[in-house]
């Protein structure tokens, strides 16, 4: 099994890391002729949306990675990927990929010094440790199933392939959710 982890900002060497305990075998995207490899899954990690949406489009890969999302790739994004993932951002116009049906709301656990950690009940997972940094959380999930939720916040959702996380299991010692993904990639 091979994992494309977009490599232009945020954790993505901390996924990699994950992955590889998990036995799979992945690669950075960080330009139009990467996604010419054949790959079963995607990883959307975290940093700034903005930047990323923004560095997607300028290099060619924001078209082509979002047919193959909307196509069922499974894809499994953290904090910013979700934001990239959501239909809609609160106080925000900008629409990313838009593949599922989630409202986020930006650094609505506060900022860098508003970051924690915590564990919580994750569905079809179990229980798994949550760091939250400068995270967004879900504020609507119209067509998406709810994961998990926080202090009453929605912090993890799932529409099809796609899961959606607010916090960073990059950061965490447990591969729970990497193997949850990579069975959904193997189901194809």
């Amino acid at each position: 099994m091979v994992i494309g982890v977009l490599a232009l900002q945020g954790d993505f060497a901390e996924h990699k890391q994950k992955l590889a305990e998990c036995g799979a075998e992945c690669f950075e995207i960080r330009q139009l002729k990467d996604l010419e490899r054949k790959f079963d899954g995607l990883i959307l990690p975290g940093g700034e949306s903005t930047v990323i949406g923004k560095l997607l489009r300028e290099i060619d890969l924001f078209e082509p990675l979002k047919k193959k999302i909307t196509d069922g790739l499974p894809v499994l994004a953290t904090c910013a990927g979700m934001i990239l993932l959501a239909k809609n951002i609160e106080n925000d116009n900008t629409v990313h990929f838009g593949t599922m049906d989630i409202t986020v709301k930006r650094n609505a656990f506060g900022r860098q010094l508003g970051s924690f950690h915590t564990s919580s009940e994750m569905k079809y997972i179990g229980e798994v440790p949550m760091t939250f940094i400068r995270a967004p959380y879900i504020t609507e999930c119209s067509g998406a199933e709810i994961l998990a939720e926080t202090d009453g916040k929605i912090v993890a959702s799932k529409q099809g392939n796609q899961i959606a996380l607010a916090f960073h299991p990059e950061l965490d010692e447990c591969i729970k959710i990497y193997e949850y993904f990579l069975s959904l990639c193997s189901d194809d």
